[in-house]
Order: structure tokens, then C-alpha cells, then sequence
């Protein structure tokens, strides 16, 4: 074998691990994690491995190519939420179909509005900055270079794109129909087109924006702990917001919850470029806030048992549980990295 195949195929096996954790993880902690994916369901997990989890690959791959910061992921990370809601799935564009969900609520121009601005946040933040994040510091000597050679990234948006085909059947073709009773809905071709023309744009600005976030500079920022608490204090509060789509008489007015939504998604924006723009923020600050995110994941989707089956609620909690202590042993473990640094 001559020295470059030699090279290629260690290159391979070195990044094969942390590759297929992000595959896992990215549907694991957006999917099953709060209950929508059930043991009664677990068989979806196989197209949201490869929609969701190539999907949080190659945004990764993307920013990591460009050198890019954490915006631009998260930027590429909306692309990704717009495929799926326009594109792929189109659940903000079809009359929510679920139980107990208020189909009129929000929904003007044929967009379910706040559950659209809800998922954009959610699958921008949960499906690929947070598994990304805790790859990387599951890898931490990888977490800064591509994983994926030319074959590679080929192969990875061809199963991308072959998961959506299947996703798109699943969901809008069969689920609906038959689960819900609901005819299948098709949506005009201007709204897709129009997603089709987000994506675009938003992969563009994650390029034009590739240098932000990565600059630091001296200035004080809050502990850790607390940086952690704020994170599961909006995810909470984000996961309260979409409940306003599944009750008959909900609160807030669909105005009051788009506004609230908004203000709370500049709010973190504007607190994490201050914080993650610091020379003072460490690993510990960014594995406090995804365990901060994923706690509040776990407890908000526990609250509510409705449409839970005895056997899914207790899958559930077992994942819960199993993804909790997982979390507190790479605690333990960027802990020590930092210690080692001191």
C-alpha cells in the first residue's frame, strides 16, 4: 500500500468516531430527548439520522472549512431548520396537525408563524450548535479541523439528501394521512421556492459573517454557572412559547408570542457574542451551558405526559437519565482539561 493510501485511511479511522457521534447525537438530543421521537416511534430515528444528523455534519464541516465562528453555524444551522420546515417536512407550513394543537394560532400567509420562529431557533440551537459543541468537546484535539474528505462530503449529501426524500414521504405522505386523519396538504410552490431562496441567503451570510465570533478580547463575563443557568432559563422559556400552539385558550395573544420569541431570541444573541467574544470564556463555560440546555430539555418535555404511552414515558426518562450522566462525566472530564491548564 503506498504512503498516501496509508495516510488517507488513518485520516479516516481518526475522524470516524467523533463523525458518527455527531450523527447520533444531533437526532438523539433534538428528537428523542424531548419525547417526539418514542419508543413506539424509534423507527423514524433512521431518517433523522441522516436529515438531522448529516444534516448538523455538514453545517459543521461548512464552518469548520471556512475557520468560521459560532454564528455562522448557527446561521447554517437556519438553513438547515428552513429545509426542514419549507422544504423537506413543511410542518410551518401545513396546518399544524397534532393533538391538541390550535391550527389557526399564528398561522397568517400560509406559515404557522410562531411555531416557524420556534423550530428555526430550536433546530439551529438544539439539532447542530449544541451536538456540534458537545462533539467537540468530546474530541477536543479534532474540534478545530474538517473531518470529511472530498468522498466523504460527497457521500454525506447524497445520504442527506436521500434521508429528506424519505422524511418527506414518511411525514407529509403517510404520517399525516394516516395517523392523523388529516388529507396531505400541499403547499404552493412560491412558499417552497421562497424557502429554497432562504437557505440560499442564509448560507450566504453564515459566509460573510465566518469571522464573527471568533475574536476575542479582555472583558469580564459572568461564571460559569451562571452562563449555564440563563441557557436553561430561555430554553425553558422557548419550550413555553411553542406550548402556546397546543392550547385552546392560550395566554398569550399569537402577536404577544411572535414578539416574545423574537425579544428573547436577540436577548441571547446579544448576551452569548458578548460572552463567547470574551478571552475569558473556557471550555467549562460552553459544556455548563449545553448541560444547562439539555436539562431544561429533558425536564420542560417531561412536564406534559399527554399522548405518552406507559413504555415511551419511561424510554424517555431513561434517556433522559442516560444522556444527564453522560453529560456529567464529559464535566468531569473538561474539569480536568482545564485544571491541567492552571
Amino acid at each position: 500500500m503506498e504512503k498516501r493510501e496509508v495516510e488517507e485511511q488513518f485520516t479516516v479511522t481518526r475522524f470516524r468516531g467523533s463523525i458518527w457521534t455527531l450523527i447520533f447525537l444531533a437526532p438523539l438530543i433534538a428528537e428523542v430527548l424531548n419525547g417526539s421521537t418514542r419508543l413506539s416511534t424509534l423507527f423514524a430515528f433512521v431518517p433523522e439520522v441522516l436529515v438531522w444528523g448529516i444534516g448538523a455534519l455538514l453545517c459543521r464541516e461548512l464552518a469548520r472549512r471556512w475557520r468560521a465562528g459560532w454564528v455562522s453555524l448557527a446561521a447554517l444551522g437556519m438553513a438547515l431548520a428552513v429545509a426542514e420546515e419549507f422544504v423537506i417536512q413543511q410542518t410551518s407550513l401545513a396546518p399544524i396537525p397534532f393533538p391538541g394543537a390550535n391550527a389557526a394560532y399564528g398561522r397568517w400567509g400560509g406559515v404557522n408563524w410562531v411555531y416557524f420562529l420556534f423550530m428555526l431557533g430550536y433546530e439551529a440551537v438544539w439539532v447542530v450548535v449544541i451536538p456540534v459543541k458537545v462533539t467537540e468537546m468530546l474530541f477536543p484535539r479534532r474540534a478545530n479541523v474538517p473531518w470529511l474528505k472530498l468522498r466523504g462530503a460527497i457521500a454525506a449529501v447524497v445520504l442527506f439528501l436521500v434521508g429528506c426524500r424519505v422524511a418527506w414521504y414518511a411525514w407529509t405522505q403517510r404520517a399525516v394521512p394516516m395517523v392523523f386523519h388529516i388529507k396531505a396538504y400541499q403547499p404552493p410552490v412560491a412558499m417552497i421556492l421562497i424557502g429554497l431562496a432562504a437557505i440560499a441567503v442564509l448560507i450566504a451570510l453564515a459566509w460573510a459573517v465566518r469571522g464573527v465570533g471568533r475574536q476575542t478580547v479582555e472583558r469580564k463575563i459572568v461564571p460559569a454557572w451562571a452562563a449555564g443557568a440563563m441557557a436553561a432559563i430561555a430554553s425553558a422559556a422557548w419550550f413555553g412559547l411553542l406550548g402556546q400552539n397546543f392550547q385552546a385558550h392560550p395566554p398569550l395573544s399569537a402577536v404577544q408570542a411572535l414578539s416574545c420569541e423574537i425579544a428573547l431570541a436577540v436577548v441571547m444573541f446579544a448576551l452569548f457574542a458578548v460572552w463567547v467574544g470574551s478571552a475569558r470564556w473556557r471550555e467549562i463555560h460552553a459544556w455548563v451551558v449545553c448541560f444547562g440546555v439539555v436539562l431544561a430539555t429533558a425536564v420542560m418535555s417531561s412536564m406534559n405526559r399527554a399522548g405518552f404511552s406507559m413504555m415511551d414515558f419511561a424510554f424517555k426518562n431513561v434517556v433522559d437519565a442516560l444522556v444527564l450522566i453522560g453529560l456529567t462525566w464529559l464535566g468531569v472530564r473538561v474539569w480536568k482539561r482545564r485544571q491541567s491548564e492552571i
